[in-house]
């Protein structure tokens, strides 16, 4: 089964949780308007209410998120590795998928258990790797260490995923030994996995200037027939700052948010962005992510990591060492 298939018969997953994400977007939109107007209209302090808005919407976002990767990104994960270790998929991929996230992981608690570890673990691989590269820039050690932190930050992504993908290929074992084991083939076998990084950088800036760029644009022809709101959102700014109630990084960052048709532009880029990242990882992410999975499985399966790679992982990993000492 060609990556081409798997990433067909998983993209229910990917429409699925497209749905949740615009659905969790116009909720986050509505209570954000909602804490405006409604301060606005009471107390005269829409920029406040702006503020208490937004954050409610966070709160209730990251709510229905953890619900969201538990049943969807867990399960498309789930029937990837399926895909591509088994060479096929049953007819009822997400009932399967969802069945798998169960039975791996009985509660939400425990999968975010699991996920945290490896995001910790795997980070912590990044910064030391980060740190390696400051040190060989020598007097450009900065500039050095910051262009490999963000290659590392994006294909650490990737792999986390893919870690994941293994505590599910790995059944018999524990999720917490099966993720020892995920984290020491990425350090075994890095070289491999980033010759995958010109594909991955190459499709996302191709995805955010084709669909970030139209939505930017469709945002900016509907946010303009609302010039009275970015007036009012303004002038509550610009008040708020002389006030001293809220201060700015830069004097660049002043202009934009204290004039009205700046501001509505960078609510139209806002927009873009938020949009483009849900079709991004709607239906770009996942496909890349098809082909970064087969090679890490592949190498997982072909050589496991030993205990010398363990032990180097645990000299740059706390984390991962205290792990160890658990399993």
């Amino acid at each position: 089964m060609d990556n081409k298939k798997i990433y067909q018969l998983t993209l229910g997953f990917s429409l699925r949780r497209l749905g949740w994400d615009m659905i969790c977007f116009l909720m986050l939109a509505a209570v954000t308007a909602a804490g405006f107007y409604g301060a606005e209209k009471v107390w005269n302090k829409g920029l406040i209410g702006l503020g208490v808005g937004f954050t409610v919407g966070l709160i209730l976002l990251a709510i229905v998120t953890r619900f969201i990767s538990y049943t969807y990104k867990a399960g498309q994960i789930a029937m990837m590795t399926k895909g591509v270790t088994e060479g096929e998929l049953p007819e009822d991929v997400i009932g399967e998928g969802k069945k798998i996230v169960k039975e791996r992981f009985a509660t939400v608690a425990g999968f975010f258990a699991v996920t945290g570890l490896i995001k910790g673990i795997f980070n912590q691989i990044g910064r030391a790797i980060s740190k390696l590269g400051e040190n060989i820039g020598g007097d450009t050690g900065n500039a050095v260490g910051s262009a490999v932190s963000g290659v590392i930050n994006t294909i650490i992504s990737y792999l986390c995923d893919c870690c994941l993908g293994w505590v599910f290929y790995r059944k018999e074992e524990k999720a917490t030994k099966a993720t020892l084991q995920g984290a020491g083939i990425f350090f075994k076998h890095g070289k491999t996995f980033f010759k995958n990084m010109g594909r991955i950088f190459g499709i996302g800036l191709a995805s955010l200037i084709v669909i970030g760029g139209a939505f930017f644009g469709i945002a900016y022809l509907i946010l303009k027939n609302f010039p009275q709101l970015f007036e009012r959102l303004a002038k509550e700014i610009t008040e708020s700052i002389a006030r001293g109630d809220t201060t700015t990084t830069s004097n660049a960052v002043r202009d934009i948010i204290t004039n009205p048709n700046s501001l509505m532009i960078a609510a139209a880029v806002l927009c873009g962005l938020i949009i483009w990242s849900f079709l991004h990882s709607t239906f770009i992410r996942p496909f890349v992510l098809v082909g970064v999975l087969r090679n890490y499985m592949a190498s997982g399966m072909q050589d496991l990591p030993t205990e010398e790679t363990y032990a180097s992982i645990a000299r740059i990993s706390p984390k991962f060492a205290k792990l160890q000492t658990e399993v």
